[in-house]
């Protein structure tokens, strides 16, 4: 298995977010020592615009993105390119601003991507049971006069960004790391956390200050 890294700048609402510290550690060195330590995972690709100091690790390979992919940009073309570039057949995709997940939550998603021929992807989803509306003011998975208490919802999964484990072949079947039959692999809460804003920041934060 070969693990794509994105790591780019110019983020717009946490200026830097990929390398502002944490314990003096760059951010994306928490999600960068958990691919190092997953047993499953063979190479790092990580494709950045930035002029990183990486340590040097015989798992580790940085792609310098072309201009067209720098800063903000379809992350399915990022994937692309790294395919383009590199060779093999079986690829995860995570992010720097997932610094909370285990390698060994890796495995086990790796482990059963292997295992079975039903699905031709895998991705991470949080579980959530809480009462949802749309923004036209309308209850999407309840109904107000005969609400049910939140642990008897039907549960609605939030794709978390965590990691996306996929083939060549239904990436370019597809254009699209996730593929035509995806299964949705459920983490927990605290190692869903993904980092978009300040607030989720300062939570990170105070967690792995912990």
């Amino acid at each position: 298995m070969i693990a794509i890294l994105p790591i780019r700048k110019n983020s717009k609402r946490l200026i830097n977010k990929n390398i502002k510290k944490i314990n003096n550690k760059p951010l994306y060195q928490y999600i960068l020592d958990t691919l190092i330590k997953s047993r499953k995972i063979k190479k790092i690709i990580i494709s950045t615009d930035y002029n990183l100091k990486i340590k040097k690790n015989k798992k580790i390979n940085i792609l310098s993105r072309p201009k067209n992919l720098r800063g903000n940009c379809n992350m399915n073309l990022v994937i692309k390119h790294v395919l383009d570039n590199v060779e093999g057949d079986h690829f995860l995709q995570t992010h720097a601003t997932s610094p909370l997940l285990k390698y060994v939550t890796l495995d086990s998603a790796i482990k059963y991507y292997f295992s079975q021929k039903i699905f031709d992807s895998v991705f991470s989803v949080t579980n959530t049971k809480k009462r949802l509306w749309s923004f036209k003011n309308k209850p999407l998975n309840h109904n107000i006069n005969h609400s049910p208490t939140t642990q008897n919802l039907k549960p609605i999964y939030e794709e978390n960004s965590g990691f996306y484990i996929f083939s060549r072949e239904s990436f370019f079947k597809k254009k699209n790391r996730i593929g035509n039959r995806p299964k949705l692999f459920e983490i927990n809460k605290i190692e869903a956390i993904d980092i978009d804003d300040v607030h989720d920041f300062e939570i990170v934060n105070k967690i792995l200050k912990k």
